[in-house]
């Protein structure tokens, strides 16, 4: 498979995935969902649509990807698939809580707090390097970790806000100890 057509699958899974969240978004906010670290989202577009951008400019299209590493970014598919299901119509491209509503606890979430987060890592750095562009696997890493250095935070501070605000005969746990048990 050429870069090109690895971009251009991307990013229609991508565009999917935008206007799946756009829906839940709305769903969410007609819930009274509350958003979180708002100013950060252009710079995660800006991370992704350069990722995309990067491939097609530093590598050339004819060139074929090394077979292993594609494999292993389509494995990664279904385990993004599943934490989307997982979510529900609580999985956003933003950082959007519900007061009182506890975080979701089933499939990869019962076993990690960001699954999500993890998938999106590996692709971000297998793709690149599936086509021999290392330079810009450790160039989009690096920018991805400080990205959801700063994300994780505000989504973790966003659930505990939203867990304080439980009814009394809601979520038993207190915050810190729900986000641990997630």
């Amino acid at each position: 498979m050429s870069v090109v057509w690895a971009v251009l699958l991307v990013a229609l899974q991508r565009l999917w995935e935008l206007w799946l969240s756009r829906r839940h978004e709305a769903i969410l906010r007609a819930r009274g969902a509350v958003e979180y670290g708002a100013g950060d989202y252009p710079l995660f577009v800006l991370l992704h649509a350069g990722w995309l951008l990067g491939l097609l400019l530093a590598v050339p299209w004819d060139r074929p990807g090394e077979p292993t590493l594609l494999l292993a970014y389509l494995a990664l598919q279904p385990l993004r698939l599943w934490c989307i299901h997982s979510l529900g119509t609580r999985w956003t491209t933003r950082v959007l809580v519900l007061p009182g509503v506890p975080p979701v606890a089933r499939g990869p979430y019962r076993w990690l707090r960001h699954p999500n987060y993890l998938v999106v890592t590996l692709e971000l750095a297998l793709l690149p390097l599936a086509f021999g562009a290392i330079a810009l696997a450790l160039l989009v890493s690096l920018a991805n970790a400080l990205l959801l250095r700063r994300r994780i935070r505000v989504e973790d501070r966003a659930l505990a806000e939203a867990l304080s605000l439980a009814p009394s005969g809601g979520a038993s746990a207190t915050p810190r100890r729900a986000l641990r048990d997630r």
